[in-house]
């Protein structure tokens, strides 16, 4: 079987869990016999390739009539560019900012849907304040890829909404079946106040897509729910944990404090401010331990300021973000790995924790609490049971090892391998329907 794969990253150039899912996954999928073309918008060289064909879309001339099938509808529906806060969750307000007074000093016209693309674009492959314009140019791309390899795949895979356009055109070119991936939905990251222009890309994306594969059965009730795609076409494929070939050393600790770490987008979808409220109710019971911080978001000033207000700045650390062996070395250094999120449709980090041999607490409101059983759960918003998880798990050698090893036991269970085969099930239901 072949599949012609639309990801928006890939490692190592990643920005979050979306990357680190696509790598397993394409491992996992060359191991069940399929081959996977994978195109993203920007690669760079060093990806690794022995398992995947990486497409770069910034190499590709699309020699495509904008009114000619593929992307027509499509950039009909994108005739202006216009960012908000909320379109580019992966960077602060003041990134934003930035990015956008760039974009406007450029003097960057929005193209005319009547022309025809005779050029290469280069795509940034990142998510500044010119995204949907690269959302739309992508999809354009990805029809033009769709016609060159005719005849070569068999099925489409697109993965979260920003690949979403590129799955449709390639399919209108090809007449292949499409399976689109929801790995966060926009409920996930903006609550109920959503943005509704990602939120049409998530629903025309699904509606559009012979399959739907959800990461997690919470996802997969919202994308019934919320987007109101026919149960029967959505299935739920958790994600997995790929252990590294070559595991280095432990680092060298430099305290003898317990290290409880945070590891990811500081932005109010993973919970950063109840970690902190929950540390300060902590350290008024246990004095030698420091709190970590790892990552970069819109919220990382708020949290910074709250830190400040509670007295506890001397036992927080802040690392920026973090990527390849710098998480795993921070996962090493950890006694407890902690992930309070408000809604995570999956949460891989926790897994990579377990992988490391530390003890985890996850929200009750996270995909992955569904296949742990040796991981703390606790209510994201119940500060009083987050302290109490970590005051346990710090102060209790027995408790600590005991779902440090539990969870190591169950995390190696949980394998591409597997998750991946269900994925190549679901392209034969998708092939199937076609029929």
């Amino acid at each position: 079987m072949r599949v012609l794969m639309f990801g928006w990253e890939f490692p190592p150039h990643i920005a979050g869990g979306l990357g680190t899912a696509c790598y397993g996954m394409t491992r996992g999928l060359a191991r069940n016999g399929v081959e996977v073309t994978f195109v993203m918008p920007r690669a760079y060289g060093d990806e690794d390739r022995r398992f995947v064909h990486v497409v770069n879309a910034s190499d590709v001339e699309a020699l495509y009539n904008m009114t000619d099938g593929g992307a027509d509808d499509i950039l009909k529906k994108m005739s202006f560019i216009h960012i908000d806060s909320n379109m580019v969750p992966y960077i602060s307000p003041e990134e934003y900012a930035s990015y956008h007074e760039e974009y406007v000093k450029s003097g960057r016209k929005v193209w005319s849907t009547t022309d025809v693309w005779k050029q290469r674009y280069t795509f940034s492959g990142k998510y500044g304040a010119n995204l949907m314009e690269e959302v739309a140019r992508y999809a354009v791309v990805a029809a033009q890829v769709a016609k060159e390899l005719e005849g070569k795949f068999d099925v489409i895979h697109a993965h979260d909404w920003l690949t979403y356009f590129a799955g449709i055109a390639a399919k209108r070119v090809s007449g292949k079946p499409l399976v689109v991936h929801m790995h966060a939905t926009e409920y996930d990251r903006s609550g109920e106040n959503i943005n509704t222009q990602t939120y049409a890309i998530e629903r025309a994306g699904m509606h559009a897509a012979d399959m739907v594969i959800a990461v997690s059965n919470l996802t997969r009730n919202i994308v019934i729910e919320k987007y109101g795609v026919p149960a029967d076409r959505v299935v739920t494929v958790h994600n997995a944990v790929r252990f590294a070939e070559n595991s280095a050393a432990a680092p060298e600790r430099g305290v003898k404090d317990k290290i409880v770490t945070f590891l990811g987008r500081i932005t109010y979808q993973k919970g950063p401010d109840y970690f902190v409220e929950a540390a300060a109710k902590v350290l008024k019971r246990v004095p030698n331990v420091r709190f970590v911080m790892a990552g970069s978001g819109d919220m990382m000033n708020h949290v910074i300021r709250r830190v400040a207000r509670l007295g506890i700045a001397d036992r927080f650390h802040f690392t920026g973000f973090l990527r390849g062996e710098d998480v795993h070395k921070m996962f090493q250094l950890s006694d407890v790995y902690i992930m309070p999120s408000v809604s995570e449709p999956f949460g891989i980090s926790p897994l990579e924790a377990m992988r490391s041999n530390v003890p985890v607490i996850i929200s009750k409101q996270s995909g992955v609490a569904e296949v742990l059983d040796y991981a703390v759960k606790v209510d994201y918003w119940d500060v009083d049971a987050m302290a109490d998880a970590i005051y346990g798990l710090i102060t209790y050698p027995a408790l600590s090892k005991m779902f440090a090893e539990k969870g190591l036991e169950e995390v190696t269970g949980l394998k591409w391998n597997n998750a991946a085969a269900k994925i190549k099930a679901v392209y034969e239901q998708a092939i199937e329907r076609k029929k």
